[in-house]
């Protein structure tokens, strides 16, 4: 491989992320989410949308498939950030009272 192959992206991630794009643009609402983001990180050609792979009749149901799955993804991690987020803050919590009650000569 060289340093220039390692440097590209992969197809199938350029694929997913215009079809996440090609998704906001022209399926009807309700759209499971907007997003074009990979869009500008892919950074494609003009006629991006003339792929042979951008057909939007024939990569709807594979399209479709895509972007629920990412959605479905990214409301899990956001989901389980959040959990994480308040566990490690009722942790810190906790610690506090348990040094606030050791200071106070208070048992634990």
């Amino acid at each position: 491989m060289t340093a220039s192959e390692a440097a590209a992206p992969d197809g199938t991630a350029v694929r997913v992320a215009l079809w996440r794009a090609l998704h906001a643009h022209i399926d009807a609402p309700p759209r499971i989410f907007a997003d074009d983001l990979g869009l500008r990180l892919v950074a494609p050609a003009d006629d991006w949308r003339h792929r042979p792979d951008m057909d939007p009749d024939f990569t709807r149901p594979s399209r479709v498939s895509i972007v629920v799955r990412s959605r479905f993804i990214e409301d899990l991690v956001l989901q389980e950030s959040a959990r994480v987020s308040l566990s490690t803050r009722r942790s810190s919590a906790t610690s506090r009272l348990r040094r606030c009650s050791r200071w106070r000569g208070r048992p634990d």
